[in-house]
């Protein structure tokens, strides 16, 4: 990886490119810390720590402490991300959308055009249902309408801004602009886990605690994310051949290709739906002040994940059975509506390519199918233990959740591995073209 960064500052037009997108990380910073006017700028900060609820916990990660510290980028790129997920969906509901996307360059652009809108149409929603739902509750000094008003055009300008910062980073920077934009935000917050991790297992210790303490605190970091990284790039490899075909005169074909079924193929995605869908409960519950010693307290506290493992209620841990079950179903789910083994098996027949030892047609869909059923299954199980892990440590020794657990060390690794494959593929086309021009 430094390798790969040396020599990128060496070919100008890259160094361009990534000096660009640390111009464009460095505004989005500057944003993070400019305050909404007329609002209590610590209000959610004093919401989360009187309370155990950590439902708005992952969403403060990655908007990089923008939420509780109610900054113009509070909503950070989050609407942008659900927008994306929803048109992802919408595409495999509706005809016309499957056929836009069909369509090339020109149908995928128009597509983008209506991400744009929805991800501003749902930034105007969730800044109407902050300012309006806890305005009253102290998140705005003056509860008046021009002070509403004010909060939900800062809040989705906000919004709309950092959308246009990823978008740029993506024409102008490298890699995926969204993506570079969401990995900085998760970064930004590690400093203040480490502190947190150094006052709970390394200050007032004597040196040799402090000492062991430290070393299996980065003994279990570093042996999480070699398994995040050989989790997100395991793949299968599925053998393709193609036959020959005369084409004038000559034989044409034959050669031998491969379809590579990632052993994560849904990503982050299940871990974000599960989490989102647990959470929906106890965020409602907030605007409801629910009593946490009445039978619905109970059931919300087992649906919250700060409450699983802990030794004093043991009980609560029931919750994550639920959490398990719902991150592989949603990894089927979502396998299921953007991987088509049958289309597929199809394009494969069509241009003349089988799998050895199976059929064309049908039988590859179903033996594409088979292999899938099982890979996702692993892939599933490998999110589960890469989220609980951190969680488990979260309520056995009473800490708070880290950025850098679970859902944001998939992203992390995620993210990283994507841009250096995307610089790395900008220096091969640079030594391309000079090998051309030569």
């Amino acid at each position: 990886m430094l390798k790969t960064l040396q020599n990128a500052f060496r070919v100008k037009e890259v160094r361009q490119k990534l000096l660009f997108t640390f111009a464009m990380l460095v505004v989005i910073r500057i944003g993070s810390q400019l305050p909404i006017p007329g609002v209590k700028t610590d209000f959610f900060a004093e919401l989360f720590s009187g309370q155990s609820n950590d439902a708005f916990g992952f969403f403060n990660t990655i908007t990089g402490g923008s939420f509780t510290n109610l900054s113009v980028f509070a909503l950070s790129i989050t609407p942008y991300i659900t927008s994306s997920i929803i048109m992802q969906l919408l595409t495999i509901a509706i005809p016309k959308l499957e056929e836009m996307q069909r369509d090339g360059e020109e149908g995928r652009k128009k597509i983008q055009e209506y991400t744009r809108y929805l991800t501003v149409g749902l930034a105007l929603m969730q800044s109407a249902a902050m300012a309006i739902g806890f305005g009253g509750q102290g998140l705005l000094l003056e509860f008046t309408a021009p002070s509403v008003i004010v909060t939900i055009a800062a809040m989705t300008a906000g919004s709309a801004m950092l959308m246009w910062i990823g978008e740029r980073i993506t024409e102008h920077g490298v890699g995926n602009g969204i993506s570079i934009v969401l990995l900085f935000n998760i970064l930004s917050t590690i400093p203040s886990d480490m502190i947190s991790l150094y006052e709970r297992f390394v200050q007032g210790r004597p040196i040799g605690a402090a000492v062991v303490s430290v070393v299996i605190i980065v003994a279990i970091i570093a042996a999480i994310v070699v398994f995040v990284i050989i989790l997100q790039d395991a793949k299968r490899i599925i053998p393709v051949q193609y036959s020959k075909k005369m084409q004038g005169r000559k034989m044409v074909g034959g050669q031998s290709a491969n379809i590579p079924l990632k052993v994560n193929t849904a990503g982050v995605i299940p871990v974000i739906f599960a989490s989102s869908l647990m959470s929906f409960p106890v965020v409602i519950s907030e605007f409801l002040k629910v009593d946490p010693l009445s039978v619905p307290g109970h059931i919300l506290r087992a649906l919250n994940s700060s409450s699983w493992f802990r030794p004093e209620a043991p009980i609560y841990s029931v919750g994550v059975l639920i959490y398990i079950g719902l991150v592989v179903v949603f990894a089927y789910f979502y396998t299921s509506i953007t991987f088509n083994p049958l289309e597929i098996a199809n394009n494969m027949k069509k241009a003349g390519g089988f799998i050895p030892g199976i059929r064309p047609g049908k039988p590859t869909s179903d033996y594409l199918s088979g292999i899938l059923t099982y890979i996702i299954f692993i892939g599933a199980c490998g999110l589960v233990i890469v989220c609980l892990i951190p969680i488990i440590a979260s309520g056995v020794f009473n800490i708070n959740r880290l950025s850098f657990g679970g859902t944001s060390l998939i992203i992390i690794a995620g993210v990283i591995l994507e841009t250096i494959k995307a610089i790395e593929a900008q220096l091969l086309v640079r030594n391309y073209r000079g090998f051309l021009n030569d």
